[in-house]
């Protein structure tokens, strides 16, 4: 299989859980709330493992040393934060009525712009090592499921109808897609090595400025320790990824 339909293949797959919507139309609110913050856990410790046991150390390995690794991961960490900044856009990992002020049409373009540089990320991983873009596809995904589920009750807060917020949601999920091709086409110009350090900024900023925030201060010490055990078991995850022969 071509390095191509693997990015396009798996781009897609990324943008179909945008439809993770559809979850919300059959379990119950209570049962959503009480999934959603471990599967926060979850994701942080998953894009943290990512970063910090497959995608700088492949960085470095791609790059014959340190080199300039590290500023490109501040580089990636600092415009998700400038992105934050001028958008006036956070991760959002809560359901339903949880929203008091839904910015709907805002959450749709930010989240797009954020797909477009997952796009780049995923593919620029593919293109350096299978095994390093399938880790950073399922630290992605981790992340996008809780993501997704709190677009969706953002915008379903917000007075849209069900099947248009799922629509939407997916039209700006795909941007990922477009993300990958334009990654692709770049790498028979120039060199993307910078991609995966850049990415792994993005997935740090991620899972320490939007997820663990959200996290760390629960109600209860068996909610902190649960949340910690999830937390756990998506670095855990990761970290298993490296043993797997492909």
């Amino acid at each position: 299989m071509s390095t191509l339909l693997i990015i396009i293949l798996s781009s897609v797959a990324m943008a179909l859980i945008a439809l993770v919507g559809l979850f919300t139309l059959i379990l119950k609110e209570k049962v959503l709330r009480k999934i959603i913050l471990p599967l926060v856990a979850f994701s942080a410790g998953a894009l943290l493992g990512g970063a910090f046991l497959h995608m700088i150390p492949e960085a470095i390995i791609e790059n014959g040393g340190v080199g300039n690794i590290f500023i490109w991961v501040l580089i990636g960490f600092s415009l998700f934060f400038l992105l934050e900044q001028f958008v006036h856009w956070h991760h959002c990992h809560k359901v339903l009525s949880e929203h008091k002020q839904p910015v709907t049409y805002l959450i749709l373009i930010a989240d797009g712009v954020h797909n477009f540089i997952g796009g780049l990320a995923i593919a620029g991983a593919f293109l350096i090592d299978i095994k390093v873009g399938m880790v950073t596809w399922l630290a992605a995904a981790a992340h996008e499921i809780p993501q997704e589920l709190g677009d969706f009750g953002i915008l379903i807060h917000g007075g849209w109808e069900k099947k248009k917020a799922l629509f939407f949601n997916f039209l700006s999920a795909l941007s990922i897609v477009l993300g990958g091709l334009v990654a692709y086409f770049l790498s028979t110009k120039i060199n993307i090595s910078f991609l995966l350090p850049f990415a792994a900024g993005n997935f740090i900023y991620i899972a320490c400025s939007d997820l663990i925030p959200e996290v760390k201060h629960g109600c209860s010490i068996k909610n902190n320790i649960l949340h910690f055990i999830f937390f756990l078991i998506g670095i855990l995850l990761i970290f298993l990824v490296k043993f797997i022969s492909i």
